[in-house]
């Protein structure tokens, strides 16, 4: 990595910026995606004495004449040239790239097509009888290499890849690669025995990733592995220099990983949510070993960070504005089905609960394709956990955690007290009334199987407050006895250490905070995960759907810990792309004696084939219009033994960088 300090009057700085990423998804800026989603093309320095195109490159000095640069005067530096093969008349072109951005504007500036309609431009990168070939070279910063490429959209066959090869072998000055951009290409250069550098190979080198781009200021923590070793005095305003990523994280200004991470993990959603920097960075403790307890100002991008001494805490710390919490039922306590909730429910169930119940109903309705029944539960409304905790003995354990001696101003304190008083809570009594509905129901409806015992608050899922992994889930619940002591402890988790910190930074009043249950039968996923229908590195490609996997269950996907199988599908293009393979080694299955098992899994073959990542875009898409949301949507997923998907959650994705 390039370390380059400069020193000035005020401050020093120390510039980290190098061959890093263009996102996660290892790609250049694209003008074909630029030009569809109607965004102007940033405009190239052309040289007019420059041709409009060469036959043959010679050298370094003559490819710059004709090249665009994206991050030009960053080591991250991409130059790249388009080339067009014209198998007609046996002609290789070397496009004038700063002059045109598009293959298509120099066919039509050329004309080398008369008539260059949808369905012609269409054959150039589909039909296998195509009369031109068309991509790009460039040369890649992070390999040190130059590299051929087409769109991820072209389906390309070993024949035209073995074709582009030799043709741009023999005309250009430096040996070209291939990279593949999308999974079908991949299997073209497989079976061409041609070398290829994949969209994986590229991400799982790099010594930095921006998960979460943005500026921040606070005071710079090297705390090591949070949920083993929380400080006394971690703040809002620090920036946390971690190990691995925490299963779970209080409010911070900014968080640097030293392991790579998910970028669906509930850490880097909380991070999205609060909108904070959340970067990945190789050896990150002895890399910033002598910022340590500095106050600092944060800025990370895509191609890098940048740190600057600061003088103390800002002003004015970045707040997002206060989360509003819905008006709660509190008045009927009668239990729900899945099939009776719809979305006036969740004012008595919550909202992660009532939208179970509005995609069963557009599944009964044929909307959602070819999906399993989301699996069968039942709500334990708002009212009863407000009786729970109204009963004065739950009232006094409360009141007299809060007057803690040092509990506002030391959060290993307060960790401790609120420990104390979840499970002092799970102690009290529930009426039998109650519990002996809960498991008629359980027994009847859901046949006695094993359950997934969840949180539905007023406290998650809100317009601009994820809450994603603040609440416990009890999983693979299997007897009456444990089925009411994992209802009191979703209960209890309302004060769960950083749902009580997440929700004091959002300006959520815990007196108000309601927690419902919902009891849901326990699937046993072959592979499960979460995706969102949208980019999570840039908010303004919403025409993807982002997919994270591992096999067995899906709490893994999202504890961030270890990096799960991520792979992109592209509405536009149509083209699958995978970035990265799972790295467990072990996955999580239901034991039959309840709760989860840990046994060994493949950790060398693909998690999802490209049958089955298309299936989930294609669901993911139509829950996003079921429910209406613009926004996008972040889908919790499991594959059931049929093969067909069941959906386990939906919640709105909050990117506060998308609401500024």
């Amino acid at each position: 990595m390039i370390l380059q300090k400069l020193a000035g009057a005020a401050f020093a700085v120390q510039l980290l910026a190098t061959a890093i990423a263009y996102a996660q998804t290892a790609d250049k800026p694209s003008a074909f995606v630029a030009r569809r989603a109607g965004i102007a093309l940033a405009p190239a320095s052309a040289d007019a004495r420059a041709p409009n195109a060469l036959p043959r490159i010679e050298s370094r000095e003559q490819f710059d004449t004709i090249a665009r640069i994206y991050d030009a005067g960053t080591p991250a530096a991409m130059p790249h040239a388009l080339f067009v093969i014209d198998r007609a008349s046996g002609q290789t072109h070397y496009v004038n790239t700063a002059r045109f951005a598009l293959h298509e504007d120099f066919l039509r500036g050329q004309r080398l097509v008369l008539n260059l309609d949808h369905a012609t431009l269409e054959s150039f990168y589909f039909s296998p009888t195509r009369r031109f070939i068309l991509g790009t070279v460039s040369f890649h910063p992070e390999l040190k290499r130059w590299l051929f490429e087409y769109w991820d959209g072209d389906q390309t066959s070993p024949d035209l890849l073995r074709e582009t090869a030799a043709a741009l072998g023999a005309t250009f000055f430096q040996p070209l690669t291939f990279k593949a951009n999308s999974t079908q290409q991949e299997r073209a250069a497989d079976a061409s025995h041609m070398e290829a550098i994949t969209q994986a190979q590229i991400a799982a080198q790099r010594a930095y990733l921006a998960l979460n781009t943005g500026k921040t200021q606070g005071r710079l923590r090297i705390v090591g592995k949070l949920d083993a070793d929380l400080p006394d005095d971690i703040a809002p305003t620090d920036i946390v220099v971690l190990s691995e990523a925490p299963l779970s994280l209080p409010p911070v200004a900014g968080v640097i990983l030293a392991q790579p991470s998910t970028a669906l993990s509930h850490v880097n959603l909380l991070a999205k949510g609060w909108g904070v920097p959340n970067i990945y960075l190789r050896d990150a403790p002895e890399q910033l070993r002598d910022w340590d307890g500095q106050w600092v100002r944060l800025q990370a991008d895509r191609n890098g960070y940048r740190l600057q001494k600061a003088s103390g805490p800002p002003v004015r710390p970045a707040r997002p504005a206060a989360a509003l919490l819905s008006p709660p039922d509190t008045t009927r306590p009668a239990l729900i089905p899945l099939l009776r909730l719809a979305e006036k429910d969740a004012a008595r169930c919550g909202a992660k609960a009532a939208r179970l119940g509005v995609l069963e109903q557009a599944r009964q309705q044929g909307r959602l394709g070819d999906i399993a029944p989301v699996p069968d539960g039942f709500c334990i409304p708002y009212a009863q956990f407000a009786a729970f905790m109204a009963q004065p003995a739950a009232q006094a354990l409360i009141k007299q955690t809060l007057a803690t001696e040092r509990f506002d101003q030391s959060s290993a304190v307060r960790r401790r007290a609120l420990e104390q008083l979840r499970a002092e809570l799970v102690k009290l009594p529930v009426s039998d009334s109650w519990t002996q509905e809960w498991i008629v129901r359980w027994r009847g409806q859901l046949a006695g199987q094993g359950v997934f015992v969840r949180s539905s608050s007023n406290a998650e899922d809100l317009s601009n407050f994820s809450g994603a992994g603040l609440y416990t889930t009890v999983p693979n619940v299997t007897d009456a006895q444990a089925l009411a002591q994992a209802v009191k402890t979703v209960w209890a988790s309302v004060y769960n250490a950083e749902a009580f910190a997440a929700r004091r930074a959002a300006r959520l009043p815990h007196e108000r905070v309601q927690m419902a249950v919902f009891v849901q039968t326990a699937v046993a996923a072959r592979t499960a995960g979460v995706m969102i229908t949208r980019d999570p590195f840039d908010p303004s490609r919403q025409h993807v759907v982002y997919i994270s996997a591992k096999r067995g269950l899906g709490v893994r996907v999202v504890d961030g810990q270890r990096i799960a199988e991520q792979a992109l599908y592209d509405a536009w293009s149509h083209a699958i792309q995978r970035f990265s393979r799972s790295g467990e080694v072990t996955e999580l299955q239901l034991d039959e004696n309840g709760g989860l098992k840990e046994i060994p899994t493949d950790p060398v073959s693909d998690v999802l084939n490209d049958a089955q990542i298309l299936l989930l875009a294609r669901t993911a898409l139509l829950v996003k219009a079921v429910l209406d949301d613009r926004s996008g949507q972040d889908i919790e997923w499991a594959f059931a033994a049929d093969g067909r998907v069941v959906l386990l959650q939906a919640r709105p994705y909050i990117d506060a960088r998308a609401q500024r």
